[in-house]
């Protein structure tokens, strides 16, 4: 369904050169380093229609110490936090709390700049490669180290032009490598939508107490945000509360919450860009959708690329769709690329049926 060019997606440049030769009428950006970057305001500049929020707005994503910072000053539910420059500082912080806690990069890491720390051992570790080590570079100068929230874990995305907020189905995904959550994290295993955690009354409350208010102090803080955005929630016995924000669509939660809406894609970014979202309506389909990832073996530790794949030219049957995620084309060949390698979502009444038709998909 699309013709891959080779411009990276890190060049923000080169992408705007590339839209306005070509004569692109309308840009999506997948990735959050493009957004943090300025995509939008060179797009823009340009005169050119691109969705995302600009750089500004971005920093929600590109910066946890001032999402958290953000979310305080605007009584926003999130885990309770303190913020680190100096090494021996947070591990004497470290020292006085009980564990599990988690420990974060304040920059971007590629998703895994949070760390789950079921002891202060760990914590330490986790200290000391962020800002001793620095495997995530600049990203671990600073850090945040936060209280551990027990609940369960949902995501909602919404559409919204810097005043109108339109939430989508909530979905939730499946980090953990194996089947019943188990063994280690990665960039996520499976999603699927509606979410059960996320009732219509838990939805209301995240439009109320987390959505709108996130938009409008971005908007009082001259950030007007225009894109969708992403709240990343933990469900705990005291209400909903944002463990992170993402300033884009995210993966592979998008594979299951586009499908299920019935309203036209481009005509929602185009309202949100127009800043005309309050005359669009939004329909969503009253089913579940079920993606499951198809990984190389390996992931998340070392892999093999370059592996062909078999069948993707093959009837799936309605409601199925293949999403490519790790592969690449060569010799007229589709070849593994990646770690998350394609993404099987299924669309049905039921979800067990949903389920069942995709694991049927991945397996043929």
């Amino acid at each position: 369904m699309a013709e891959c060019v080779n411009v990276s997606s890190s060049d923000v440049l080169g992408l705007a050169q590339f839209a306005k030769k070509y004569g692109i009428d309308l840009t999506v950006v997948g990735p959050e380093i493009p957004l943090v970057e300025g995509i939008v305001d060179e797009f823009e500049k340009e005169g050119l229609k691109i969705f995302g929020p600009n750089k500004a707005a971005a920093k929600l994503e590109g910066s946890k110490v001032f999402a958290k910072e953000f979310m305080k000053k605007y009584g926003i539910p999130t885990a309770k936090y303190e913020v680190f420059e100096n090494l021996n500082s947070a591990r004497n912080y470290i020292w006085d709390q009980e564990p599990p806690i988690v420990v974060k990069a304040d920059g971007l890491a590629a998703g895994k700049g949070s760390v789950v720390c079921r002891t202060l051992n760990e914590a330490q570790i986790a200290l000391e490669e962020m800002m001793l080590k620095q495997i995530f570079g600049k990203a671990g100068r600073r850090v945040v180290i936060e209280e551990f929230l027990v609940g369960e874990e949902a995501s909602v995305l919404a559409f919204t032009d810097g005043e109108v907020v339109l939430p989508m189905t909530p979905a939730q995904d499946h980090k953990a490598i194996y089947d019943d959550d188990l063994g280690p994290n990665t960039g996520g295993m499976g999603a699927y939508s509606p979410a059960p955690v996320v009732d219509s009354q838990t939805l209301q409350l995240v439009q109320e107490k987390i959505l709108e208010p996130t938009v409008r102090g971005l908007a009082a803080e001259g950030r007007k945000y225009k894109g969708v955005l992403y709240a990343g929630l933990m469900i705990t016995n005291e209400g909903p509360k944002v463990m992170e924000y993402n300033c884009r669509f995210g993966d592979p939660e998008t594979q299951v919450i586009l499908p299920l809406m019935e309203s036209d894609l481009v005509e929602a970014t185009l309202a949100v860009i127009e800043e005309q979202l309050a005359s669009y309506r939004l329909q969503l389909k009253n089913q579940w959708a079920v993606c499951v990832v198809m990984a190389s073996a390996g992931y998340p530790g070392p892999y093999e690329r370059g592996k062909e794949i078999y069948g993707l030219d093959q009837d799936f049957g309605d409601g199925v769709i293949i999403f490519h995620a790790g592969t690449k084309k060569v010799d007229n060949k589709i070849v593994t690329n990646g770690g998350r390698v394609l993404g099987v979502t299924a669309v049905a009444d039921q979800l067990k049926t949903a389920i069942e038709k995709s694991y049927q998909a991945g397996e043929s």
